[in-house]
């Protein structure tokens, strides 16, 4: 659906994208993971046709370069910093933004009813935006960038700041993208919302791109081993050969097969009280790759 090839950006002698190279599958949920400044925003930039690139190519599927207004017609793009208007309603807000893609009368009022109830807001539609709680907004946000129907949308940390029932409905509207076979990009600063959701995911930092893949499989290529912390019920022999770290009864190791250690040390004795095995997840992959938690 969205191809981008050898793609480079420089501001100055800042390179933001550096020969990237990537596609966009028809109808997936595509994460773009990196720290702040990693290049993220600038490929986003470049992929809705708002700048273009120094060299390379991005092309979507069936409709061209990006940068054209035809082609930009299929795109939709909910950014991190609200684009509503806070002094109208927010069915005003659908209407004016559907009709500056075009739409009109009969088509403009379904996709306005479309839009309200995607985002639970049929009951507050002639309430002034102002008066909308961080969550209705950004749920207003999402929608003002879907009224038109386009086939391509873009997610720009769609959850910052919103509480946890706001948070749960984003994802019904997500999900509900994909039932319809709308192909989204999506970014996060949240690696437990990537890992829910998107069907790949890519790690981009200083301008590149670190790795592509599944979650599940981005998982066996980087994120490490298991890690079981146990609380044993008393000191073992000391014929027994206990793996990694112990701090009293205390016992701390890492391992590729939990479960199948833990049974091994319990045929030879152990008993153990409590414990916790800690697998790894997207947030190990993503410290694994860049070496560093998201930058502020």
């Amino acid at each position: 659906m969205i191809s981008v090839n050898n793609v480079t950006k420089r501001f100055g002698q800042i390179t933001a994208v550096d020969n990237v190279s990537l596609e966009v599958k028809k109808g997936e949920i595509f994460g773009l993971l990196g720290p702040n400044g990693a290049g993220k925003s600038t490929a986003i930039n470049m992929m809705v046709g708002a700048i273009a690139p120094d060299s390379g190519s991005i092309t979507l599927e069936n409709l061209g370069n990006p940068r054209q207004p035809s082609a930009r017609n299929h795109i939709g793009a909910a950014p991190q910093a609200l684009a509503i208007y806070e002094e109208l309603t927010a069915e005003e807000n659908l209407r004016f933004f559907g009709s500056m893609y075009g739409l009109r009368g009969a088509n403009l009022k379904s996709r306005v009813e479309w839009s309200l109830e995607l985002s639970g807001l049929l009951d507050r539609r002639k309430d002034i935006v102002s008066k909308y709680s961080g969550g209705m907004k950004r749920r207003l946000n999402i929608v003002c960038g879907l009224v038109h129907d386009p086939q391509i949308v873009f997610l720009d940390e769609p959850t910052v700041g919103v509480d946890p029932q706001s948070r749960n409905a984003i994802f019904d509207q997500i999900e509900m993208l994909k039932k319809l076979g709308r192909t989204v990009i999506y970014t996060t600063h949240y690696m437990e919302e990537a890992q829910r959701l998107c069907d790949r995911v890519a790690i981009i930092d200083h301008g590149k791109i670190l790795d592509i893949d599944t979650v599940k499989n981005l998982l066996a290529r980087h994120g490490g081993e298991a890690v079981v912390i146990a609380q044993m019920e008393s000191s073992p022999s000391e014929t027994i050969k206990l793996p990694g770290v112990r701090d009293g009864l205390t016992l701390r190791f890492e391992s590729n097969q939990p479960f199948a250690d833990v049974l091994a040390l319990q045929a030879q004795g152990v008993a153990f009280s409590e414990l916790h095995i800690e697998r790894p997840d997207l947030e190990s992959v993503f410290l694994n790759l860049t070496g560093r938690r998201l930058r502020d």
